[in-house]
């Protein structure tokens, strides 16, 4: 079962960015930063999402996440399905952080249940098709508007959304143009999906 051991974003400097992550999230070997001018504005086409387990911790989570010097997008708010918010790093990353729980049950932490990564595509059923065409097992499909990989030995989770629905969950105008920066790790590289978005032979730890 093909499995993704990490993403790696392509950032202008990339010591301020592990700087950065190591100061906000904490996420290690999941999350890894290489260095790229390529062109790109506006949307840059997916989400990197943080679940936790309850309010408390999003707050103790987007507290860092600010103080480490990203800029808030989507104010943390309850909603009908949860609580959470949406700030973009110094090297432009948009990171979601969210609980489904409505309510503390202990003490804040920083712990981290689920690190996924959310896809925008243009079409989803067709990106759906490709990927289980290399492999990828669906574990949730919600008609041409959600699809999910179940992925039970993988340190990330991937997503698909429309790439419109995926812009307005996270509070930014859809257009964008350029390099998507950011590349999977998995098992199952390297290919270029419909979308664009790159696929890379994992690396050894270390």
């Amino acid at each position: 079962m093909t499995s993704l051991a990490s993403v790696t974003l392509e950032v202008a400097d990339p010591v301020a960015a592990e700087s950065f992550h190591a100061a906000a999230f904490g996420l290690g070997t999941q999350l890894r930063v290489r260095a790229s001018q390529a062109p790109t504005t506006g949307f840059r086409g997916f989400t990197l999402s943080l679940t936790v387990s309850q309010p408390s911790t999003v707050n103790a989570l987007v507290e860092a996440a600010l103080e480490a010097g990203a800029s808030p997008v989507k104010p943390v708010t309850k909603s009908f399905w949860g609580y959470g918010g949406v700030v973009r790093a110094p090297d432009g990353t948009l990171w979601k952080i969210a609980t489904s729980a409505k309510k503390d049950k202990g003490p804040a932490t920083r712990e981290i249940d689920r690190f996924v990564l959310l896809l925008g595509v243009e079409d989803v059923l067709a990106s759906k098709r490709f990927y289980v065409d290399r492999g990828l097992v669906v574990g949730k499909s919600f008609g041409r508007k959600y699809v999910e990989f179940d992925m039970p030995s993988s340190p990330v989770a991937l997503a698909l959304y429309g790439r419109r629905a995926l812009a307005k969950d996270a509070g930014v105008p859809p257009e964008g143009t350029g390099s998507h920066r950011i590349v999977i790790d998995s098992d199952g590289g390297p290919f270029t999906d419909p979308d664009g978005f790159e696929w890379e032979k994992a690396q050894a730890p270390g």
